[in-house]
């Protein structure tokens, strides 16, 4: 199988089953035994097509003798796919991505009257077009973020930053990995992915974190199947490395799949760390990767956040709670996001209030709550905090310390907007409890 067709079939079962696009690719990828340059294929022209579906059918208008909506689903995903190419990707040639669209159009619409013959009609007629058709020009279309969604993420990072903001969303999100210094150097896993033909480099800001392009399925390098790494972005590295935590602290992650921050936390010195959460297919999630990363000073328990466990009543530490959000700083990387309707996230405030005073319940006097979600709305952010302080007088905001690409943060509280840092959309919060 293609990785056109791989992709196909991720951007039908989105559309039909409501899946999230980057688990259903990577079980396709696998289902179709593509390799890793298919692999980086497949899912280019899947997260391409659910990052420009609006651009993509403001074309598509232009080009059908018909409507829009008269169209078959699959003949619409398949014409999507064929325009992104076409418009979006300079190393395909159009011919390429017509004929192959033809050929997916008659496998999978054959009951569909000359559903071959109607791609390659709109997807020739793009060929003969393309740059002289009428460009999209509100951010909705432009950027493909529904209106609603345009106007909730302005209230929050204002008109100047919107733009620049937008179309950070729709870049191709690199891969960025943390390296088990436990285990290996940065030089040393530089050297082991230059070998197995993978483009990596330093972050620009932060130590023994890399940036990698192109890799494919990540399992099959020989530097993953030693542990010496394990995938992080540079905005989650940096929420747990603001914690400041001691060597030798207790340390509890109370949301914690699939397990960056516990695995952080163990890198910076933790001395034993509590790793929780409610889903048994995340928490053996975290078993495995914390096996092949040689930790040994980590418990996986089936916890729920928002739920007292007495036993450690003011035991930590060290206690991150990176809470369930509306996800808004990382439709870069699950560009379906953007299409879920806002007012169905109206409750998680309540929900992460609630998770944050009970973790505050665990934390020693004098330790360390770090609150962090990887939104952008202000309600799900400093809103919580600013409700949670008036139900918590023992605990008070204190500065961060950040790298020196950051302004001083004396607030105790930092947000990162795509585009800015080379990270995701990320809200960062340290909290101290009086002694």
């Amino acid at each position: 199988m293609s990785a056109r067709e791989t992709a196909l079939c991720a951007l039908i079962a989105c559309r039909k089953g409501g899946a999230w696009s980057n688990g259903v690719l990577k079980e396709y990828c696998e289902r179709d035994n593509l390799d890793r340059r298919e692999s980086a294929l497949a899912s280019r022209l899947c997260y391409g097509v659910l990052q420009n579906r609006a651009k993509l059918d403001f074309y598509l208008k232009q080009l059908l003798t018909g409507k829009l909506r008269d169209l078959h689903p699959a003949v619409h995903d398949i014409l999507r796919l064929g325009l992104y190419q076409i418009y979006e990707m300079d190393r395909i040639p159009d011919s390429a991505a017509v004929n192959e669209s033809v050929v997916l159009a008659k496998k999978y619409c054959p009951k569909v009257r000359n559903s071959g013959g109607l791609v390659n009609a709109v997807l020739r007629n793009a060929v003969r077009t393309k740059g002289t058709l009428k460009a999209p020009e509100s951010l909705s279309d432009r950027f493909s973020h529904p209106e609603n969604l345009v106007m909730l993420l302005k209230s929050y990072v204002g008109e100047d930053r919107l733009e620049a903001m937008l179309r950070a969303n729709n870049e191709a999100a690199p891969t960025v990995i943390q390296v088990n210094t436990k285990l290996a150097t940065s030089a040393a896993v530089l050297q082991s992915l230059e070998a197995d033909g993978v483009s990596a480099e330093n972050h620009r800001w932060l130590q023994d974190c890399l940036v990698l392009r192109d890799t494919g399925n990540m399992e099959q390098l020989e530097a993953f199947k030693k542990g010496w790494f394990y995938v992080q972005d540079a905005a989650a590295r940096l929420s747990v490395l603001c914690a400041e935590i001691p060597l030798g602290a207790k340390v509890l992650d109370c949301c914690a799949a699939p397990g960056g921050k516990s695995f952080a936390a163990l890198v910076a010195g933790a001395g034993s760390v509590i790793s929780c959460d409610v889903h048994s297919h995340k928490l053996n999630l975290i078993k495995n990767s914390a096996n092949r990363l040689g930790f040994e000073n980590i418990t996986v328990i089936d916890q729920d956040g928002s739920v007292f466990n007495p036993t450690w009543a003011e035991q930590m530490d060290v206690v991150i709670a990176d809470v369930p959000c509306s996800g808004y700083g990382i439709i870069r990387k699950k560009p379906d996001i953007r299409y879920k309707d806002p007012d169905t996230m109206k409750e998680l405030p309540a929900l992460q209030l609630a998770i944050l005073c009970n973790q505050a319940r665990y934390v020693r006097p004098g330790g360390t709550l770090m609150y962090s979600t990887c939104t952008l709305v202000r309600r799900e952010n400093e809103g919580v905090v600013e409700k949670f302080l008036k139900q918590n007088p023992e605990f008070y905001l204190e500065a961060l310390r950040l790298p020196c690409v950051f302004p001083e943060n004396q607030s105790g509280m930092l947000a990162l907007v795509p585009g800015e840092y080379d990270t995701d959309g990320f809200f960062i919060c340290r909290l101290r409890r009086k002694v």
